[in-house]
């Protein structure tokens, strides 16, 4: 995975949600979570896991409405964070952090009812090993997102610390063919890319951000998205 030890600094780990969920990037935060919860529907009594979990933002999200799920990451930093919100919201009894490699998960066959992976998709470097393991794992749904090649994201792209993993069209379908998963539904979001939001307070940010969903509404408006939801079964 691209900056592995970057994203293991204990640095980015207390640092992590203060720069990329504060001020405009609420906007961001409030998205991707009603995006998964479009996606997964009624969580009650499901097994699921979260790749690259990171501080816990989606895990713990999902054991507060009655999941039982397993978060795993390769940042004991971020592991840390993820517990301690886990104990915070009261549902530590539901959530299990768990270090691992997303290549080589450590469960067997169909071993969950759900495995999301949100922000990850970017940073990997061997993207069809690791949705074949999404896939091995699952019984059920396999849920991601990725960034889009021909969107605003490629303008900044280069300035980011680790860069990022740029998706087609063709190469999301190309991974779910090799993955043997079916596209159920897909969902294609800002039209201005992510780093802008985060640079600007959040009352702003709530005006481009209407500017943006009235772009993304267009006949362009999914040509133009820097971001892709896809919810695909097994």
């Amino acid at each position: 995975m691209k900056g592995q030890e970057w994203y293991q600094a204990d640095t980015v780990a207390e640092e992590y949600e203060a720069k990329r969920f504060s001020r405009g990037g609420r906007l961001i935060d409030r998205r991707e979570k009603q995006a998964v919860l479009d996606a997964i529907g009624p969580v009650d009594d499901k097994d699921v896991l979260e790749v690259a979990c990171g501080t816990g933002r989606f895990t713990v999200m999902l054991a507060e409405r009655g999941a039982d799920i397993v978060g795993l990451d390769i940042s004991g930093p971020m592991l840390q964070q993820g517990r301690e919100k886990a104990k915070a919201a009261g549902v530590a009894d539901h959530v299990e952090f768990m270090r691992g490699d997303a290549a080589r998960l450590p469960f067997p066959d169909d071993h969950f009812d759900t495995v999301l992976a949100m922000r990850f998709f970017h940073l990997a470097d061997t993207p069809a090993a690791f949705l074949a393991e999404m896939r091995r794992v699952s019984e059920e749904q396999v849920f991601f997102d990725t960034f889009n090649r021909f969107s605003t994201r490629s303008i900044y792209n280069w300035a980011l610390p680790m860069g990022s993993r740029l998706y087609s069209r063709w190469e999301v379908d190309r991974l779910l063919d090799g993955a043997g998963l079916e596209l159920r539904s897909e969902e294609h979001d800002w039209v201005l890319p992510y780093g802008f939001y985060r640079k600007i307070p959040n009352e702003l940010a709530s005006s481009f951000r209407s500017i943006d969903t009235a772009l993304g509404g267009t006949p362009l408006g999914d040509k133009l998205a820097s971001v892709s939801y896809w919810n695909t079964h097994v």
